[in-house]
């Protein structure tokens, strides 16, 4: 009986051990580390950021250094002092209080001692060392930015929004409109960028060429990148000339492209290869780049066919029953027909 009922407990105690672990682990996966970014580059933490009472805390030393502030510690006192240009925050760990420049400043939550890091809550630090602090819920992530610059100027009226997506969950913070600065923070992918207006908002908008004239060689690469994997989903699509728009089972080489940078970039092109040539800036062959658009003269005209260039020598375009939309090389056969190259974002 002793055998049989130490059994039961042991198996009991094991199953609860299990269950705890799992629990845990399942938390831990629900509720992970927020990741943290400072103007658009995320930070390292030797110790992970945690969340308590609905304040995130994350290492002191990292985030200050990483704020440009420099440090000092009086193990005595347990008392940190950073410098960031003209202000000097003097802190004690355990204390609701801080001092920025002599002035009395009460805290939300005390920094304290975690897995022997010294943890403070980092919007306190942050927006006190004069920079604006946002958490975003759909990701879990914390954005901190200096910027005290707008480089970027709006030239379509554009919805600010709380995430990066159009669906019904996302709110529309406001309109932006035409010929208001902002500072872009980062580039989320080829769609979104995440910004920042003179109102110390921050938020989403569409990254598409029509709304803004920001440019960057990595945001052109992203773009490029995505507008040739959608293209790639199309391989083998039969080719058709005059294919109707609006619909996906046929393609001429026109069609296909317009279909390609509308579904991708929201860009919308006319509907034949001599129009969709005169919109954009002309490139010379030997700068052109991923996503840039080539024509050629087909059919007797001046311009009757389009492709979209690949990279590495590569083109994505469709004008053979045989082959349909397939990646061909840009090799002296085409040379010989190339008119021009537009680029549109």
């Amino acid at each position: 009986m002793k055998i049989k009922t130490s059994f039961l407990t042991g198996t009991v105690f094991t199953l609860l051990t299990m269950m705890f672990l799992q629990t845990t682990s399942a938390q831990a996966e629900v509720n992970p580390s927020p990741t943290v970014f400072l103007d658009g580059h995320p930070l390292s933490f030797q110790t992970p950021p945690v969340i308590e009472t609905g304040y995130s805390l994350v290492p002191m030393r990292a985030i200050f250094e990483a704020e440009g502030a420099k440090i000092s510690w009086d193990e005595t006192t347990r008392t940190v002092t950073a410098i960031n240009k003209d202000v000097v925050l003097t802190y004690r760990i355990g204390e609701t209080v801080a001092y920025k420049n002599q002035e009395r400043l009460e805290m939300p939550v005390p920094g304290k001692i975690i897995d022997g890091f010294t943890m403070v809550p980092v919007r306190f630090i942050s927006e006190t060392l004069g920079n604006i602090v946002k958490w975003h819920e759909y990701s879990r992530s914390i954005t901190i930015s200096s910027a005290h610059d707008y480089e970027t100027t709006i030239e379509y009226g554009v919805n600010l929004r709380d995430s990066p997506a159009k669906d019904t969950e996302t709110q529309v913070l406001r309109i932006l409109p035409k010929n208001e600065r902002i500072h872009v923070i980062r580039e989320i992918d080829a769609n979104w960028l995440e910004v920042q207006t003179k109102d110390d908002t921050i938020g989403f908008i569409s990254a598409a060429s029509m709304y803004t004239d920001y440019t960057s060689s990595a945001l052109a690469e992203k773009k490029a990148d995505e507008l040739l994997a959608y293209g790639s989903k199309f391989l083998g699509t039969p080719y058709e000339f005059g294919a109707a728009s609006g619909q996906t089972n046929t393609f001429d080489c026109s069609s296909f492209v317009r279909h390609v940078f509308n579904e991708v970039l929201s860009i919308d092109l006319p509907r034949v290869s001599y129009d969709q040539a005169q919109k954009g800036k002309e490139i010379e062959l030997d700068q052109i780049r991923k996503g840039d658009l080539l024509f050629f003269s087909a059919r007797g005209l001046d311009i009757g066919h389009v492709g979209i260039y690949a990279g590495n020598g590569k083109i994505l375009h469709t004008y053979s029953k045989e082959l349909g939309v397939h990646i061909a090389d840009f090799d002296e056969k085409w040379k010989k027909r190339f008119v021009t190259a537009r680029r549109l974002f």
